[in-house]
């Protein structure tokens, strides 16, 4: 039995089997720092947001990845606006996303929505860029919240599975994986919820899947044990993203659904990876929300991959053919962990709950993203903003 719950505002309603109701600083870091080691584009998956080692560099130096810039149109579309973006929190019985978690995330989609047409957040450097449909404008609408359940019942998509060590010792609580889904299933159930609730699929709408804490995910079937696979954090030679972006459908890459797959944020980890702010040697997970519970902080963590992801997205939805530089770096990729100017001085807040984006009038932390104006008119020096208005003229 399938179980959709459609949220107005961050109420709940259900009715059955299934329910339809209804100012930032400057810009600092210079690009072209490596900031994954992983390849930001495998096949149709993109915008990688590579698990960060938490001591020591950031990146290691002698990798050949990192930057290339500037960003380079391939000649594809671009999500002009408006896009509508609508989370999905899958959440089968047994696993939940806290109330703090979804609330804040929710409450940061609808700030980024109601500050749309300004220059003072990263979205406002998307209106860069242009493609064969039109030049982009931030203007983002929140589309409803869906709380979805069950996760599949083997059969076909048969899914990933777990490697033993992956039981434990993932979350900084200690605990580990008790499910793993693979992108087809993500993207089955995500179909799954467009059809039943009669969602469009196109280039003004991307859906984000947010899963919860202790569910894995790989790119492909198979264990998390598996050296071919690739999978979020974990014991084994796969541990590799936070998060991605893609599209899929029986027309891709031409026209299809854009989505996101944003799998519970995971830092402090006993692996000794990071998606959050204790990257590189920071030791510490800023979050300006912090209210006493974890799952405000662990909001506070997936704001930045996904601000990665949408702007990513919107920039190159399709992942083949629209703006990303030499070796396939999109616009979040090449300036991935980059929160300021390699110090928190500058920006808001107390330590432990700095920020860097002020929308809607509350505060948040995310990464910067890559500004092709910004890095021209630096001759390369620059390239990282916070928003539009910290380009240098």
């Amino acid at each position: 039995m399938r179980k959709l719950i459609v949220l107005l505002g961050f109420g709940m309603l259900a009715a059955g089997l299934l329910t339809t109701t209804g100012s930032a600083a400057a810009g600092t870091t210079k690009a072209g720092a490596c900031a994954s080691q992983l390849p930001t584009k495998i096949g149709r998956f993109s915008g990688i947001v590579s698990a960060q080692a938490i001591s020591g560099p950031l990146c290691d130096p002698t990798s050949p990845l990192g930057a290339s810039p500037p960003l380079v149109w391939h000649g594809g579309p671009v999500m002009p606006g408006p896009t509508t973006i609508t989370p999905i929190y899958w959440e089968p019985s047994g696993y939940f996303n806290p109330g703090d978690y979804r609330n804040l995330i929710n409450q940061y989609l609808a700030d980024v929505a109601a500050a749309s047409g300004t220059n003072t957040n990263v979205y406002s450097t998307a209106t860069e860029y242009s493609g064969s449909n039109g030049s982009i404008r931030y203007n983002i609408v929140l589309g409803t919240p869906i709380r979805d359940n069950p996760f599949p019942k083997g059969g076909s998509p048969r899914g990933c599975s777990l490697g033993k060590m992956d039981t434990s010792g993932i979350y900084a609580d200690g605990s580990g994986y008790t499910a793993c889904l693979d992108d087809a299933q993500i993207t089955t159930e995500i179909q799954n919820v467009i059809t039943a609730l009669h969602l469009p699929s196109d280039y003004n709408h991307e859906y984000v899947m947010l899963t919860p804490k202790h569910v894995a995910s790989c790119f492909n079937p198979g264990s998390t044990a598996s050296k071919s696979n690739v999978c979020t954090i974990d014991h084994y030679p796969s541990a590799a993203y936070c998060a991605y972006h893609t599209m899929f459908g029986p027309n891709f890459p031409v026209s299809g659904t854009v989505y996101a797959n944003m799998p519970y944020p995971i830092y402090h980890s006993p692996v000794g990876f990071t998606c959050g702010t204790d990257a590189g040697g920071h030791g510490t997970i800023e979050s300006p929300n912090f209210n006493g519970s974890a799952s405000s902080m662990d909001a506070d963590v997936e704001v930045s991959p996904l601000s990665h992801e949408i702007m990513e997205s919107i920039t190159d939805p399709n992942t083949f053919n629209g703006w990303f530089d030499a070796i396939g770096n999109e616009n979040g990729d090449d300036c991935a962990y980059v929160f300021g100017n390699g110090t928190w001085t500058d920006m808001g807040g107390t330590p432990g709950m700095f920020y860097n984006q002020t929308i809607n009038g509350h505060h948040y932390i995310t990464q910067e993203e890559f500004s092709n104006a910004d890095w021209f008119h630096t001759d390369g020096a620059g390239g990282c903003v916070r928003s539009e208005s910290a380009v240098t003229p």
